[in-house]
C-alpha cells in the first residue's frame, strides 16, 4: 500500500452506514470554495485588519504566513484520515475510533458549536454591510433583523434543496468577493509603496517577528490569525457528496488553507498601511469599508461593503450546510436523536438537521439583536470560537499520529510527515490555547466551561438514553504495513 493510498472502509460493528447523500455531486474546486467560504475571507479580513496590526505592531505578514504552516499540517492530517474513513462526522468519528469514543463525542460537539457560534459572529454584522451598500448608516434594529432573517431563511432553503445549488451559489459569490478583496489589497499596497499622503510607510518592522520598534506580540497575533483561518475544515464535512470522496476533500482542505494565506496576507499587508495607525484603530469596527473609502471615496466604500455582505451571506449558507452534515454524521451513529440522521429522498439532504441548524442561527441572531442584555454574553462566546477550533484541530492531529503510528516508525519521510510535523502543529496550537486561556477574562473562561459542560451532559444523556454502539467501539489503527 502506498503512502497516500486509501485504506479499506471500516466494516466493524457500529460503523456509519454507506453514504445516503447525493454522491459525486461536486468537484474539488467547488469543495475548496466551500472551505474558504466557511472562513469568510472578507468578513474575517475586516475583523482582523486593525486588531492584527495592533497586536503585531504591523508584523501582520509574518504572523499570517507562520500561522498557515500548522494549518497546512493539520489539513494534511484531515486528508490522511479521510483516506481511511470518509464520512460527514469526520473528526468526531476519527477521534472516537482512534483515541476514545467519549472524547470523539466532545470533538463533534465542539465542531457543531464552533461552526454555529462562528456563523452567528458574522451574521450579526450583515445588516450594517447591506445597508451601507445603499448608503445608509442606520443602526435601527428592525431593518437589521429583517435583512438577517431573509438571508438565513434564503440560505436555509438553498441548503435544503441540495449541495449542487449550494456549491454553484458559493462559487458565484466567491468570484465577486475575492476579486474585490484582492483588488483593494493591490490598490492599497500600491498606495503605500508610492508614499501616498496619509499612508504609513513600509519599514523593516513589517517583516520582523516583533514588529515596528519591537512592540509587537507574536503570540497575540497568532490568536488573531488563528481566528481568520478557522473553517477550512468545512471541505471534509461534505465528503460524502464530493467526487472521489476519499481523496478530493483532503486536497480541497489543503488548497483552501493555501489560498486563504495568500488572500489574507495580501489584504492585510496591502491595507493596514493605507491609513494612519490612529485612524485605523479609531475605525476598527468597520476597518475595510473605512480604508476603501480612504482609497477611492464613497463609491468604492459601497463596493467593499458589498464584498462584506457577500462574505457573510456565503458563510451563513455553508454554516447551515456543514453544521447539518456534522449533526447528520453523529446522528447516523445514534449519539444524537436518529431523526437528525434522516435524509430526504427528493433532495438527498439531511433536511431535519438543516432546519435545526437554520432555526438555531435565526434564534441566536434575533436574541443578539433584540436582547441587549445578552450582547456581552454572546461576545464572550464569539471570543472563544477560535479556541474551540484549536481544541479539535489538536485532537485530530493526535488521532492521525495514533492511527498511522506504524508508518511513523516505518521510514524517515513518514516519521516526519505523520509524526513530527503533526505533533509540532498540535503543540503549537496547544501553546496558543494555553496562552489565550491564561490571558482570557473570567467571562470567556466560563463560556468555555459552559460549552464543554453542556457537551458532557449531552454525551451522558446519549449514553444512557440512546445507548449507541458507538460508545463501545474498540480503538482502531492502520494494520501492519506490507
Amino acid at each position: 500500500m502506498t503512502v497516500d493510498s486509501p485504506a479499506p472502509l471500516t466494516t466493524r460493528t457500529g460503523s456509519a452506514p454507506e453514504a445516503r447523500l447525493e454522491p459525486n455531486a461536486i468537484g474539488v474546486a467547488q469543495d475548496t470554495v466551500i472551505g474558504m467560504a466557511t472562513a469568510a475571507p472578507a468578513a474575517s479580513a475586516g475583523l482582523i485588519l486593525a486588531g492584527l496590526a495592533a497586536a503585531t505592531a504591523y508584523a501582520s505578514g509574518p504572523a499570517l504566513i507562520l500561522m498557515a504552516v500548522p494549518m497546512i499540517v493539520i489539513a494534511n492530517c484531515y486528508r490522511r484520515l479521510n483516506l481511511w474513513n470518509a464520512n460527514c462526522g469526520a473528526a468526531f468519528e476519527w477521534v472516537g475510533r482512534v483515541i476514545n469514543p467519549y472524547i470523539g463525542f466532545i470533538v463533534g460537539w465542539l465542531m457543531i458549536m464552533g461552526g454555529i457560534i462562528g456563523t452567528v459572529s458574522t451574521t450579526v454584522v450583515l445588516g450594517p454591510s447591506v445597508l451601507a451598500v445603499f448608503g445608509s448608516t442606520s443602526t435601527a434594529i428592525p431593518p437589521n433583523l429583517a435583512i438577517d432573517t431573509a438571508v438565513i431563511l434564503g440560505m436555509l432553503v438553498i441548503a435544503v434543496i441540495g449541495i449542487r445549488i449550494t456549491a454553484r451559489t458559493q462559487v458565484g459569490m466567491a468570484l465577486m468577493e475575492y476579486t474585490i478583496l484582492i483588488g483593494f489589497g493591490i490598490v492599497g499596497l500600491v498606495a503605500v509603496i508610492s508614499h501616498r499622503h496619509g499612508t504609513l510607510p513600509i519599514s523593516k518592522g513589517w517583516f520582523s517577528l516583533s514588529g515596528i520598534g519591537g512592540r509587537g506580540s507574536l503570540s497575540a497575533g497568532f490568536l488573531v490569525a488563528l481566528f481568520a483561518y478557522t473553517g477550512w475544515d468545512g471541505t471534509v464535512y461534505v465528503n460524502e457528496e464530493v467526487r472521489h470522496r476519499r481523496t478530493n476533500p483532503g486536497k480541497a482542505a489543503m488548497m483552501a488553507v493555501a489560498f486563504l494565506a495568500i488572500v489574507y496576507t495580501l489584504t492585510q499587508v496591502g491595507l493596514q498601511g493605507a491609513v494612519s495607525p490612529a485612524k485605523l484603530q479609531a475605525n476598527s469596527a468597520s476597518a475595510l469599508v473605512y480604508v476603501a473609502q480612504a482609497l477611492g471615496g464613497g463609491g468604492w466604500a459601497k463596493v467593499m461593503a458589498f464584498a462584506l455582505a457577500l462574505s457573510v451571506i456565503a458563510t451563513t449558507g455553508v454554516g447551515i450546510v456543514l453544521g447539518a452534515r456534522v449533526i447528520y454524521g453523529m446522528a447516523s451513529h445514534r449519539v444524537l436523536p436518529p431523526v437528525l440522521g434522516n435524509v430526504n429522498r427528493r433532495f438527498a439532504t439531511p433536511v431535519v438537521a438543516s432546519l435545526v441548524v437554520g432555526l438555531i442561527l435565526l434564534g441566536l441572531t434575533w436574541a443578539y439583536l433584540l436582547a441587549t442584555s445578552l450582547v456581552n454574553a454572546f461576545n464572550d462566546l464569539i471570543a472563544v470560537t477560535s479556541l474551540l477550533y484549536a481544541a479539535f484541530y489538536i485532537l485530530t492531529a493526535l488521532a492521525a499520529i495514533t492511527y498511522y503510528w506504524r508508518r511513523v516508525f516505518s521510514s524517515v519521510m513518514d516519521g516526519v510527515i505523520l509524526g513530527v510535523l503533526p505533533l509540532a502543529a498540535a503543540g503549537f496550537l496547544g501553546w496558543i490555547l494555553v496562552k489565550s486561556i491564561i490571558a482570557a477574562p473570567s467571562a470567556q473562561i466560563w463560556a468555555l466551561i459552559g460549552i464543554v459542560g453542556v457537551g458532557v451532559f449531552l454525551m451522558l444523556l446519549a449514553r444512557i438514553v440512546l445507548r449507541p454502539q458507538f460508545f463501545h467501539l474498540r480503538r482502531e489503527t492502520e494494520g501492519p504495513i506490507r
